[in-house]
């Protein structure tokens, strides 16, 4: 669900992107106020984990489609709406940047639809509402499924209205709309199903992390490294290997956008604000695509800058699967270590001049 430049004006796209630093102004204090020192190890783990799960993409079946894990509500749930969306807009910078898995001018667009819908709105008023004050096991599974979903079909009506309020595509309100909240039903369904698993895991493990005991007593009652040990690992075994088996298929944004328009990706402007922040992308995009440049590319993105897609944007249909590649394999640890190392560098950073203060 990574919007390209090519689907968000300069003042949309400028717009998302001051209520996205806004927010992560608010969020940053939020976190330095609380001052959880068990939350900056966990913050960071769980910012790569997302990073490589959001490499795979995992097939629709009939449809022709593919979607890969959003992460927002596992976030969300284990580390509360303040750093969770830290996590989210660190995971979606990388990306950004350093892949050039969505546009640069498009980032506020999809930090907002994957950060805060399920962090500040799907979190507090849904998910803690189902699982109560002293959840259940049970509970705590349903309200990250029903979560999960809702997060992704309000992220999936964020990308319809900005593109629609941006004006610079021809992609109809309503059957745009029509054909990208019945696909990312279909994703969130299997997003709620992850959430739900990941949830109960930590869960049995360490219940405090998810709320299942009274704040009182859930303040360090003993050492999560085990926990974090687990999520870097899997993280990192995710971008190195699992990558292999993302799907060809189109994601459920480029499948809505075909479509509708005929076009899994649409032409940029070329010019102004979307061609200075494309040169931007191709100098700052090591790894575009999530995999090694081309010699004869050097300089030059594998992808249309700011494209959508990640790994499986890469592969075309019919390709052999699973697709081995170093490129991917590497591009996967290098992506989960960087983001590993900015979600760490803010949670620290917020913690020392928390206790400055």
């Amino acid at each position: 669900m990574h919007m390209a430049d090519a689907l968000v004006s300069p003042v949309v796209g400028g717009t998302m992107l001051a209520a996205t630093g806004g927010l992560i102004v608010y969020s940053a204090r939020k976190l330095r106020q609380e001052g959880d020192d068990a939350k900056v190890p966990l913050m960071g783990v769980l910012g790569a984990f997302v990073f490589a799960a959001q490499m795979i993409n995992f097939t629709i079946p009939v449809t022709g489609s593919s979607g890969h894990l959003g992460g927002g509500m596992i976030l969300a749930v284990l580390l509360g709406s303040s750093a969770a969306f830290l996590a989210m807009a660190s995971v979606l910078t990388v990306q950004a940047l350093f892949f050039g898995d969505g546009g640069l001018l498009a980032l506020g667009c999809n930090i907002f639809n994957l950060g805060f819908f399920p962090c500040f709105l799907v979190y507090p008023l849904v998910f803690r509402k189902i699982a109560g004050g002293a959840p259940t096991q049970g509970r705590l599974m349903a309200g990250a499924m029903i979560s999960a979903v809702l997060s992704l079909q309000a992220g999936a009506f964020g990308v319809v209205l900005e593109t629609v309020f941006s004006g610079v595509s021809e992609l109809p309100f309503a059957t745009f709309a029509a054909l990208m909240q019945p696909i990312h039903l279909a994703i969130g369904i299997v997003e709620g199903l992850v959430t739900a698993s990941v949830v109960s895991f930590v869960w049995k493990a360490r219940p405090e992390l998810v709320g299942a005991v009274p704040a009182p007593h859930a303040r360090h009652p003993r050492s999560i490294r085990k926990v974090v040990l687990a999520f870097l690992g899997i993280a990192l075994f995710t971008g190195a290997f699992l990558s292999w088996f993302a799907s060809s298929n189109p994601d459920g944004l480029e499948w809505a956008m075909a479509r509708t328009s005929g076009k899994e990706e649409l032409e940029s402007p070329g010019r102004g604000v979307h061609e200075r922040l494309a040169g931007i992308q191709k100098i700052t995009a090591f790894f575009p695509g999530y995999d090694f440049r081309k010699p004869e590319e050097k300089g030059a993105s594998r992808t249309e800058p700011g494209k959508a897609g990640g790994v499986s944007g890469e592969r075309k249909q019919g390709a052999a699967w699973p697709a081995p590649a170093a490129g991917t394999s590497l591009a996967g640890v290098i992506g989960s270590i960087i983001t590993l190392g900015i979600a760490l560098m803010i949670g620290f950073g917020l913690r020392r001049l928390h206790r400055k203060t």
